[in-house]
């Protein structure tokens, strides 16, 4: 293997950088972990688990066929089978944690596999916490290594980068040497796939799923010495010229790692509202215009959402039929956000969207100005929202948000985080609303295998 070789760079790295040094990286850790747990719970009444859960033999009956925990219902599974139905139930309301280098969702695809694999192999608050962070600054390295190239061609990043993120994370959880990661990432790297063709659609969540449990059976694999290419991830046929094309800049993997470590800059997004961060702009923007004005969505008479080119990617769908659909588009979420003056889980329920939401997202159009420059500190970097809506009466409000709430521009606050996870939880039995106080100690805890309650 030549000594230039950024895969072996990268595994290096993986296996010898020492994050939990940053106090920082703990917080973010931290704050991560309840995050991630919060927006499972969220979900746990999506048709979609049960329809996993019966596809993996496990059943909703509660029949256990392994130990590690399946979040929100009465049933363990094996490593791999809750890695998977996590990643999807934390995935599934949209309403995870996002990081731009990534332009996708570190926690529900590293927090699925790694937790999974913890509680099996008895492993350390300690050690999950480090290997989050060096699965997460894998995933934030390569995203920025790929460039904007690979998500614009239709690739969901989540479930790509995620692949990679997870077996990382999880052959440091394992304490793999550098050969043995190696193999892992491109154990990884061949398993990598996702496509945004399918968002709006249950298939969406189940793709953080099926990365968190290719990525710990990369590590699991590698572990027993099953090997591939030896470097996986270089060359003109590797992963990052594969899924980078023209644009990929390969030396970016390495190029700073840690330094700062990516979850504490740029930092995580915790999301306020459970549907795309694509949306997020434009929904804080429709609710300052609520708030500022009192008027009747009849009054609308037409609203108009700008972009710079691109802006909107994410946001695949233009006229919803359920408020799942919904998630993902801006018209929606600005019809939504003018009549009831919130977003909440129930804003993007299953069911089909009520019919003077529909009346009112068919006034709402895009358009995209080039021309409109990005405030300095726009999260993420080279995006905005601006939102122009006309009244009957011939006023027109104007509202634009380069930082919406939630990015690391607009932090919620500890207690809004809190109040999230209650939410969430409040249907829970006490000893699952005592888990903030459990994570809050997280890298003092010894052994995970009895981290997360019975139900």
């Amino acid at each position: 293997m030549s000594a230039g070789s950024l895969t072996r760079g990268l595994a290096e790295r993986i296996v010898r950088s020492e994050p939990l040094k940053d106090a920082g990286v703990a917080e973010a850790v931290r704050a991560a972990v309840l995050d991630w747990i919060a927006s499972a719970l969220a979900a746990a009444s999506d048709t979609g688990a049960g329809m996993l859960l019966r596809a993996l033999g496990i059943g909703s009956e509660g029949r256990n066929t392994g130990v590690s925990s399946v979040l929100g219902f009465r049933c363990r599974a094996s490593a791999p089978d809750a890695a998977l139905i996590n990643g999807y139930l934390s995935h599934a309301l949209d309403y995870d944690d996002v990081h731009e280098s990534i332009r996708g969702h570190p926690s529900a695809v590293l927090m699925s596999a790694l937790l999974a694999e913890a509680e099996e192999r008895g492993s350390s608050g300690a050690e999950l916490m480090a290997a989050y962070a060096v699965g997460a600054e894998t995933m934030c390295r390569v995203g920025l290594a790929l460039g904007n190239r690979h998500y614009e061609a239709g690739w969901h990043s989540t479930a790509t980068l995620g692949t990679l993120g997870a077996a990382a994370a999880c052959a440091r959880l394992a304490n793999l040497d550098v050969d043995a990661t190696i193999r892992a990432l491109g154990l990884a790297g061949t398993q990598s796939g996702g496509l945004r063709v399918h968002f709006g659609s249950p298939v969406k969540p189940l793709h953080a799923g099926i990365a968190a449990r290719a990525g710990l059976f990369a590590a699991r694999l590698a572990a027993t010495g099953f090997s591939g290419a030896a470097e996986p991830l270089d060359g003109p046929i590797g992963f990052l010229s594969l899924f980078g094309g023209e644009g990929a800049r390969p030396e970016r993997i390495a190029e700073a790692w840690g330094q700062p470590w990516q979850i504490v800059e740029p930092g995580l997004w915790f999301k306020p509202y459970p549907c795309c961060s694509a949306a997020h702009h434009a929904a804080d923007a429709a609710l300052a215009i609520r708030s500022a004005r009192e008027f009747a969505a009849e009054d609308v008479v037409r609203a108009e959402v700008v972009y710079p080119p691109g802006g909107d990617a994410a946001l695949v769908v233009r006229e919803p039929k359920t408020g799942a659909e919904g998630r993902f588009s801006a018209e929606y979420v600005v019809a939504a956000a003018l009549s009831d003056g919130e977003l909440g889980i129930g804003t993007f329920s299953e069911r089909p969207i009520r019919a003077d939401l529909a009346a009112l997202a068919a006034k709402v159009s895009r358009r995209y100005d080039a021309d409109l420059a990005p405030a300095p500190n726009a999260m993420p970097k080279g995006r905005f929202t601006v939102l122009r809506v006309e009244l009957a009466d011939g006023t027109t409000l104007t509202e634009r948000v380069d930082c919406p709430r939630g990015s690391p521009g607009r932090p919620l606050s500890k207690e809004e985080r809190a109040a999230k996870f209650a939410d969430a939880a409040r249907r829970m039995p006490d000893a699952w609303r005592r888990l903030p106080d459990k994570i809050s100690r997280l890298e003092r805890i010894e052994n995970l295998s009895n981290f997360i309650p019975d139900i």
